[in-house]
C-alpha cells in the first residue's frame, strides 16, 4: 500500500476542516487548561494579581484596555518611571505616577497603599506581562534594549541611595534552636516541631511543598531514618516521586507527630481546632508562614522571618558547616546556582578564616616576626663591610 495514496480510503466526516495557521476557539481553550493546571496555585495568583494591575493602570493611564492589541515598548518603560522612586539632587524621592491615579489604583484593590513600588514588585509584573504576549505570540515590551538598561540604572540608582532587596532573615541553626524549643505546647507543638524540622532538615522545603505533602508520602527505611517523597515543585515540573531523608531530631520529631495525629490518608500537616482537635484538612502555605512568625515571637527573636527563612537558613547553615554545595542543591532542588550561592557563601564565611586573621595569638605573633627581625639584625652593615 502506498502511503501517499492512504487518504484515498479515508472515510467523509461532517467536519469543517481546521486552519492550519491558527488555534480554534476550542483547542485554545483546552491549551489554556494544561497551562492553569501545570501551574502552581502560588503562581497562578501572583499572575492573576498582575495582570488585573496592569488591566486597571492601563485603563486609568492610557485609556486603553488590556488585551486589545500587544503593548508598545514605550508602555513599559512609562510603567517603570511611574512605579519605580527615582532619587532627585536634593535628597528626596519622586515617582511619575499621578496622585489621582495612585489613589484610584487603591480605591480598585489592586494596590494596597499610594507610592511607589519596590523594584522586585515592577520586575515581577513586567515578567508577567512578557509572558502574557509571548502566550498571545506578540512581541514582548519587555525584550526592549530601552526598558532593560532603564531597569540596570535604576537598579544601580536606588542601590547607590541604600535602597537593597530585602530578604528574609536565615533560620541557622542558632535560632532555629530556640523556635524548637517553644513547641512544648501539646499537639501543636508536637505538630509544629515537625514541620519545622522537616522543612528545614529535609532540603529547605518551600512551603507550598510542605503543605502538599501527605501521609502516603513518608515512610521509615530504619529505625533512624524516614524518607519523604516529592512531586511537582516548582522547579521540577515533570511529578516523577523523588524521596528525600529525614535523620535525628526530624526523624523523631515526625514520628511524634504521627503518633499524636494518626491518619492513614490525607494531609500530613493538617489543621487544628479548639481543644487541639486535629482537623482534617492541610495547613495552608501562608499558615506555614504565621507558625514561624508565631514561634520566633514566642522565642523573642528579632528579624523579618517568614517561610522562606527556613529554605535560606538551611543553605546558609549548610555553607557554614562545610558542606559541598551539590549536595545542598541535591536537597533543595534549586536549578540556579546562582540562586542558591548568595545564602551559601554567607554561611561559608561565617567560618572562614579569612575573618579571623587579628585572633592570632601575640606569642606566635612574635615569634612568626622575629625570625625576619633577626636575620635583617644579624647581617653586617655595608659600611663595616667597607670597613
Amino acid at each position: 500500500m502506498n502511503v501517499l495514496n492512504i487518504t484515498d480510503q479515508l472515510a467523509l466526516v461532517d467536519e469543517m476542516p481546521l486552519d492550519p495557521q491558527s488555534l480554534a476557539l476550542h483547542a485554545q481553550d483546552a491549551a489554556a487548561a494544561f497551562i492553569a493546571a501545570g501551574t502552581a496555585a502560588n503562581t497562578v495568583r501572583s499572575y492573576r494579581s498582575a495582570l488585573a494591575y496592569w488591566s486597571v493602570w492601563l485603563q486609568l493611564r492610557y485609556g486603553q484596555a488590556l488585551g486589545d492589541a500587544p503593548l508598545p515598548a514605550a508602555v513599559a518603560v512609562q510603567f517603570v518611571l511611574d512605579h519605580l522612586a527615582r532619587p532627585l539632587a536634593d535628597g528626596g524621592w519622586n515617582y511619575l505616577l499621578p496622585p489621582g491615579i495612585d489613589a484610584a489604583l487603591v480605591a480598585a484593590r489592586v494596590k494596597s497603599k499610594p507610592g511607589p513600588l519596590a523594584f522586585n514588585t515592577v520586575t515581577h509584573r513586567l515578567a508577567v506581562l512578557g509572558k502574557w504576549h509571548r502566550l498571545k505570540e506578540w512581541d514582548s515590551p519587555t525584550e526592549a534594549p530601552a526598558l532593560k538598561s532603564l531597569l540596570r540604572e535604576a537598579r544601580k540608582a536606588q542601590a547607590r541611595q541604600g535602597v537593597n532587596v530585602r530578604k528574609k532573615t536565615a533560620l541557622v541553626l542558632e535560632p532555629l534552636q530556640a523556635l524548637l524549643a517553644t513547641c512544648d505546647d501539646g499537639v501543636r507543638g508536637l505538630r509544629d516541631r515537625a514541620l519545622l524540622l522537616l522543612t528545614w532538615s529535609g532540603g529547605g522545603r518551600r512551603r507550598s511543598e510542605v503543605v502538599g505533602l501527605q501521609v502516603g508520602d513518608v515512610r521509615q527505611l530504619d529505625a533512624d531514618t524516614w524518607l519523604y517523597a516529592l512531586g511537582a515543585t516548582k522547579t521540577d515540573t515533570g511529578g516523577v516521586r523523588r524521596e528525600k531523608p529525614l535523620r535525628g531530631p526530624a526523624a523523631v520529631a515526625l514520628v511524634a507527630w504521627l503518633t499524636a495525629a494518626p491518619a492513614s490518608s490525607g494531609p500530613l500537616f493538617r489543621r487544628l481546632y479548639k481543644g487541639n482537635r486535629v482537623g482534617t484538612t492541610a495547613l495552608s502555605a501562608d499558615q506555614v508562614a504565621r507558625i514561624v512568625q508565631r514561634r520566633a515571637k514566642m522565642a523573642g527573636l528579632e528579624g523579618d522571618w517568614a517561610a522562606h527563612s527556613l529554605r535560606s537558613g538551611f543553605v546558609t547553615e549548610a555553607g557554614r558547616q562545610g558542606v559541598p554545595l551539590g549536595e545542598v542543591m541535591a536537597m533543595t532542588e534549586h536549578r540556579s546556582v546562582g540562586t542558591v550561592m548568595g545564602y551559601f557563601q554567607a554561611g561559608t564565611l561565617l567560618n572562614s578564616k579569612a575573618t579571623t586573621l587579628l585572633n592570632v595569638p601575640v606569642d606566635n605573633a612574635t615569634e612568626q616576626s622575629n625570625p625576619v627581625e633577626l636575620s635583617t639584625h644579624n647581617q653586617p652593615s655595608s659600611k663595616a663591610n667597607k670597613a
